[in-house]
């Protein structure tokens, strides 16, 4: 079993997009797919309301969640977050295990 949780990041302006932007071209969203336990790490955008951004982040069990979120990067992400004005949504799932394509 996998932990998944879809976290929606809501800006205004095209601000959650250059949030995700700054993530992946700082090289930090490949720093997070490479820690022990990560089975995905991807960022999408909605059809309907182009504000939005989903992350669908999981991982192998919660030891590798914990290990994550007591990261140095979580740091990161929150000055991201909060310099980027954005709103946080999250949902948790228990899932298959399976690698994110």
């Amino acid at each position: 079993m996998s932990i998944a949780l879809n976290l929606y990041y809501k800006g205004k302006n095209g601000s959650a997009k250059r949030f995700t932007e700054e993530i992946e071209k700082s090289g930090l969203a490949d720093k997070i797919r490479n820690q022990p336990g990560n089975e995905c790490y991807e960022y999408f955008t909605s059809m309907k309301d182009k504000e939005t951004i989903l992350l669908v982040d999981r991982w192998e069990d919660d030891d590798a969640l914990h290990f994550h979120h007591d990261s140095s990067d979580m740091i990161k992400i929150g000055e991201l977050k909060d310099k980027y004005d954005l709103e946080l949504k999250v949902e948790r799932y228990v899932t298959e295990k399976e690698r994110c394509e």
